[in-house]
């Protein structure tokens, strides 16, 4: 049997209806790798890769969504896609998709360049950052999600202990919506400075000694790192939703210990 290879006679079968009467609250694609651009609070940008997650709302009466759209979008703007264009993505996407609502998730390596405590020395550390982005009746909501690894210090372990105690690394997760620009490094200066110790890519000695030192003399639960990070993002003017979570990855037990607090306007 011939089909017709002329386009305007190929039949567009997600576009047919659909006699089943249910919505589709998201339909996509997932983890779609692409070359994005993020600028850094110096001024200066990052080329990186980012991981996508792209959904639209899919009415009742449509069989399907034209899942090739979300790649043609992204690869239209493969020299534009940042923190200030994400909005405009959206809303390409909405029109592009014929639809009411969509959201957007794309997830990358950060990289912030560290001067190391004593010696200066100078080194890259990752972070891993998501910008999450919805336009829903008009609405635009954007959040921003990062990761950071930090050093926290048993506080129980340092009290019962003639000498030494455990300390772990903890993974800290804060994810924000907030009403003006937030640099990532802002948001990762909030986190690292509430931790017992900071984490580096590269320490001398004589630094060693001194993250060492600083995180006995700064002991943390998870309890106690969720409530100090929260105070800082309930007091930051440009914040006005949060969620704050820590999971320490114990040293001494083969489990983790994880603690979660949300708060601002909404809470």
């Amino acid at each position: 049997m011939n089909r017709p290879t002329n386009p305007e006679l190929i039949e567009d079968v997600q576009n047919t209806s659909d006699k089943r009467h249910l919505d589709i609250d998201q339909v996509g694609i997932r983890a779609i790798k692409h070359p994005v651009i993020v600028k850094d609070r110096s001024g200066g940008i990052q080329h990186t890769i980012a991981n996508f997650n792209m959904y639209v709302h899919l009415p009742h009466n449509f069989k399907g969504t034209h899942m090739s759209r979300f790649v043609e979008i992204l690869n239209e703007n493969i020299e534009a896609i940042s923190v200030e264009s994400f909005e405009t993505i959206l809303n390409q996407t909405l029109e592009r998709l014929e639809s009411k609502a969509c959201d957007i998730e794309m997830t990358f390596p950060y990289f912030i360049n560290k001067k190391a405590p004593i010696s200066g020395v100078m080194s890259l550390l990752d972070y891993e950052v998501s910008f999450i982005g919805k336009i829903v009746n008009g609405k635009f909501i954007n959040t921003t999600k990062v990761l950071v690894p930090v050093t926290s210090l048993c506080p129980c372990s340092k009290n019962i202990s003639d000498y030494g105690a455990h300390n772990q690394r903890s993974h800290v997760t804060v994810t924000v919506q907030t009403n003006k620009l937030l640099w990532i490094e802002d948001i990762v200066e909030m986190i690292e400075k509430q931790a017992s110790s900071e984490l580096y890519g590269l320490l001398k000695r004589p630094d060693e000694k001194f993250v060492t030192e600083r995180a006995y003399d700064n002991p943390k639960f998870v309890e106690d790192m969720v409530r100090d990070i929260a105070t800082e993002l309930n007091n930051h003017e440009s914040i006005n939703n949060f969620v704050v979570e820590s999971e320490n990855f114990e040293s001494i037990h083969n489990h983790s210990a994880y603690a979660l607090i949300r708060g601002g306007s909404d809470s």
